[in-house]
């Protein structure tokens, strides 16, 4: 590995009519790597892998909405690897993601089980690259975030947005925990922080801390 390449990369596939934003993250040293929320469109995710060339060992979940887990199950049979977090809060939304996904007319969902719950503090180890787990409450009672430190950056599923925050008006969702979450945990990391949300652009800690709108005193 030179000097300059960085340890950990990535690629984002958005997938869904949501154009959720999946992630293979990687590390760059062994090419072991994981999919995180891997909402559907299961064939572009795989063609993603075949060109990455990463050997994906888990499937990881930010928290329980269709378009995030609504494509594990199909991902796991497929690639022979288990399914990793939320935190079992979400337990009730994984095995609805069909009923709720036919709502919003998506096909191709189907329910799924995790093989391992996660909890605050846990930490997964990929390759030579440690993700570190937060467990962040409000937009689902099981949201966690994965944090890199290696690398400044943190996958947090729908918690926070580019000048927003997650929707707390579904099952399981409690605006004031979501607020306490995003101030209590996310809040903590450095301004330098990137993160990627479950949609949209990504941002850092020191942006949102001075200008999200919901984050204002």
């Amino acid at each position: 590995m030179s000097d300059n390449e960085l340890p950990v990369k990535l690629a984002i596939i958005p997938v869904t009519d949501f154009q959720q934003n999946c992630s293979i993250i990687w590390c760059t040293k062994t090419m072991q790597g994981v999919v995180i929320d891997p909402g559907g469109d299961v064939e572009n995710i795989l063609h993603a892998i075949s060109e990455t060339g990463v050997d994906v060992k888990h499937i990881l979940l930010t928290h329980g909405h269709f378009d995030h887990a609504g494509g594990a199950a199909e991902l796991k049979q497929k690639l022979g690897v288990d399914i990793i977090g939320p935190h079992k809060g979400d337990k009730f939304l994984l095995e609805s993601l069909e009923e709720y996904g036919s709502q919003f007319g998506m096909s191709g969902i189907r329910n799924c089980q995790s093989d391992k719950w996660l909890d605050d503090g846990d930490e997964l180890q990929i390759g030579d690259v440690t993700l570190k787990v937060l467990h962040c409450p409000g937009h689902t009672p099981g949201s966690v975030v994965f944090v890199i430190d290696e690398i400044e950056l943190a996958i947090v599923g729908d918690v926070l947005f580019h000048g927003s925050i997650g929707r707390t008006d579904l099952p399981g969702g409690n605006h004031e925990q979501l607020l306490a979450s995003i101030r209590n945990r996310l809040l903590t990391l450095d301004d330098g922080f990137s993160f990627i949300s479950g949609h949209g652009p990504a941002s850092t800690i020191g942006n949102e801390r001075a200008n999200n709108p919901f984050l204002q005193a």
